[in-house]
């Protein structure tokens, strides 16, 4: 297996840009690796994006935010309110977000949605993430479902289980407008970062996967 090593050059000031769909969708698939990523890269930035954050999740979703990163070092989180099932029908609209998003940031590192998601909105923000930021390193996030959409990853971080119990638990703290979910439960979250771990041989046993279309070595 080859291990592979961020550069945030001599300060270790990475700039990082959290992609995701709905107001949970970024803490649910890259949370954990947030985590170790604040705390292994002191100076890093976060620029952190939700394009869906209606009603009591807008709330959650900047609760959320600032609970993952400490605001310092937090860029938005910038909440959009599209229409949650619908976006690829305002592809236009959201398209003009990436765009703005472009002129502002050259990010170091990416997370975005899997672009084979069974969730049309997710597949979207996929597909222009590519779109816009074609020379960067970019890492896609798995969000289990009813679907069963569960691909083949081949990127995996591994989290020490004290990281894993942080992530979990901000997660059902914050987002309890989602409570009500049957899939939306600690089991759920844990089995998927235990799964992962066993398939990296993480020393924890947990771990989190991303699908890397591109990376260069």
């Amino acid at each position: 297996m080859i291990r592979l090593k961020l550069d945030g050059g001599s300060t270790g000031a990475l700039q990082i840009l959290c992609l995701g769909c709905h107001s949970d969708d970024i803490e649910i698939g890259c949370g954990g690796t947030i985590l170790r990523l604040a705390g292994e890269y002191p100076s890093s930035v976060f620029h952190w994006v939700v394009f869906s954050a209606i009603g009591v999740r807008e709330a959650e979703a900047q609760q959320a935010a600032a609970r993952f990163v400490d605001p310092s070092r937090l860029k938005g989180p910038l909440l959009k309110a599209f229409p949650d099932g619908f976006m690829p029908f305002v592809g236009a609209e959201v398209k003009r977000v990436f765009e703005e998003l472009k002129q502002t940031i050259s990010p170091d590192l990416i997370f975005t949605h899997y672009r084979k998601d069974a969730h049309q909105d997710h597949r979207l923000i996929a597909e222009l993430t590519w779109n816009t930021f074609r020379n960067h390193l970019i890492l896609e996030y798995e969000i289990p479902k009813y679907d069963g959409d569960m691909g083949q990853s081949g990127v995996f971080v591994p989290l020490p289980a004290e990281l894993c119990e942080k992530k979990v638990g901000l997660i059902l703290d914050t987002f309890r407008s989602q409570q009500g979910k049957r899939w939306f439960q600690r089991d759920t979250f844990f089995s998927l970062m235990r799964l992962r771990g066993m398939e990296c041989n993480a020393p924890s046993g947990y771990a989190e996967a991303f699908y890397g279309r591109k990376l260069l070595l």
